[in-house]
């Protein structure tokens, strides 16, 4: 089975309100999101798909077949568009994130002739995306931004051999990253409110668990749980994922960027 992706944008206005709901309500729920003349987003939409190779033209389908179909719907349905007021589907659905990919999904599976739909990611800013994958729940994944230093020395380790694994990271008064850190929840939109989470909820916990206790912080001299722990990226990623497990109980993954070039990912004790 091989898998080939294909990317595209389009540009979309919505609001998200529950017109029984009193004007208290919606901004407690919605914040910024409940404003009734809309707000919008330029969107990404990145489309797999999976089939297997045709040993004659030596690919798994045509990209312009893929084209035909999801571009025209993209452009129809979405591009442009004031989805609450335009779009039958999110007269009744409120258009969030979720609910968004959700039907961009149903619209699609099943429709691409010579191969099958097998994951999509709908990016609403470089801070929150959604994927769903085959027919699973939506997974929808918010990024956080913290600064820290430390120090990569493990005391079950000598001087020479922390010096030989870790380099200039061994530096006795540590060094700084700019850290990138993405919790990713999965579920079903509420029917209701379109939501996987509250994302102010989220928010508010990811400050009480992690910003207050990492950024701006020397992780080995500042912080309890480095103490006797060495802050390798791979720790700190676990870590983050204790602290916050209790917290949010559909989380699904930690994904954790030191630099550019450096990238953790963590599911979870249950999943090693």
């Amino acid at each position: 089975m091989l898998y080939l992706s294909r990317k595209m944008y389009f540009s979309a206005a919505h609001s998200y309100r529950i017109e029984e709901w009193s004007e208290e309500e919606n901004v407690n729920v919605f914040g910024a999101c409940s404003n009734k003349n809309g707000h919008g987003h330029d969107y990404t939409l990145e489309v797999m798909v999976k089939g297997h190779l045709n040993s004659k033209t030596g690919i798994v389908v045509n990209i312009t077949d893929i084209d035909k179909v999801v571009k025209s719907f993209v452009q129809r349905e979405l591009d442009g568009k004031f989805l609450n007021k335009e779009i039958s589907y999110f007269k009744e659905n409120i258009p969030t994130t979720e609910n968004i990919i959700s039907y961009i999904w149903d619209s699609l599976d099943g429709k691409i002739d010579n191969c099958y739909l097998h994951k999509i990611r709908l990016k609403e800013n470089d801070f929150l995306f959604t994927e769903k994958e085959d027919d699973s729940m939506v997974r929808l994944t918010r990024k956080y931004h913290f600064c820290t230093a430390h120090r990569l020395n493990s005391d079950q380790l000598s001087n020479e051999e922390n010096l030989a694994l870790f380099g200039k990271c061994n530096n006795p008064y540590g060094h700084g990253h700019n850290y990138y850190l993405e919790v990713t929840v999965s579920g079903k939109p509420d029917p209701i409110t379109g939501m996987i989470t509250n994302l102010s909820d989220l928010d508010d916990i990811v400050e009480q668990e992690i910003m207050r206790r990492f950024d701006h912080k020397n992780l080995n001299l500042d912080t309890e749980e480095f103490k006797e722990l060495n802050p390798t990226s791979e720790n700190v990623a676990v870590v983050t994922w204790d602290l916050l497990s209790s917290k949010l109980t559909n989380l699904y993954k930690i994904g954790l960027y030191e630099t550019e070039k450096n990238y953790f990912e963590y599911y979870g004790p249950e999943k090693e």
